[in-house]
């Protein structure tokens, strides 16, 4: 699915240039990017539950708010993209993105369905105001510091959003992880198949971005939680250190080929 936009002052779609690729703090919007980010948020639910019922909840979101702390730090220090860099930071993303909302519902008490409704609203915001500064959505123009600090924003607010809006499937209306999983799972595919009809590139991007929040969690809970509770009981400990050996792997092949890329370039 591409990220393309049409910007204000140009009929003509945004698409990444090879200098704008070279420049760009993030990567580009392929396959395994997507089978990635599915899997980042299925080790963030998966974490976050482990480490809130490890330390609790106030422990455990103030120890990942400072590990996102430190993975953006490096994020924003980096000149340009970085696999490891940047899904270091997504995976800090998720587990942070993940325990906060979560907070929302145990801690203070905030029904599912107003914390997906105050994280929907939160994300326009976002989106609004960043397109009025910048006159675009694209990812493939966050090379400059403001644009990535919109980005992260958005980034952020799309996992709370999704974790809210996976708990309010699962819970609250009562589809159970699995039939919710299945339910995004159709639903993810519906802007790629939209795009081909006419629907904004950006505005499938970004459906389908949140969205794979609440599928890739929505299968990690029925993989990891209890019977009890409708899972197939494997454990969060399990489940987390299992997607987050496949996300190193994927992620490893991404930095390495981008190398050899780099190298087949440089000799030519």
């Amino acid at each position: 699915m591409s990220s393309e936009s049409v910007t204000p002052n140009s009929p003509q779609p945004m698409t990444a240039t090879p200098l704008s690729s070279a420049l760009s703090k993030v990567p580009e919007v392929t396959t395994l990017f997507w089978i990635i980010k599915v899997l980042t948020t299925g080790m963030g639910e998966a974490a976050s539950d482990f480490l809130a019922h490890r330390l609790g909840p106030l422990p455990a979101v103030a120890l990942s708010g400072l590990g996102l702390l430190l993975a953006l730090v490096l994020q924003f220090r980096a000149r340009q993209y970085a696999a490891p860099v940047y899904w270091t930071a997504v995976v800090m993303v998720s587990v942070f993105g993940t325990l906060a909302a979560d907070a929302a519902h145990v801690g203070f008490g905030v029904p599912y369905a107003a914390s997906t409704v105050l994280f929907l609203v939160a994300l326009g915001a976002i989106f609004l105001l960043w397109q009025r500064r910048e006159g675009t959505l694209s990812i493939h123009s966050i090379f400059t510091r403001r644009r990535e600090l919109f980005y992260w924003a958005a980034v952020l607010c799309t996992f709370a959003l999704g974790t809210a809006a996976g708990d309010l499937s699962a819970v609250t209306l009562g589809l159970g992880w699995l039939a919710s999983g299945l339910l995004f799972a159709v639903l993810i595919a519906v802007p790629g198949v939209l795009a081909r009809f006419g629907l904004n590139a950006v505005l499938a991007f970004w459906w389908a971005y949140v969205l794979t929040r609440p599928l890739g969690a929505s299968f990690a809970d029925y993989a990891g939680l209890p019977h009890s509770r409708g899972g197939l009981g494997f454990g969060t400990g399990p489940v987390t250190l299992a997607l987050t050996g496949l996300i190193v792997l994927l992620v490893a092949s991404l930095a390495l080929g981008r190398r050899r890329a780099g190298v087949q370039a440089v000799n030519r």
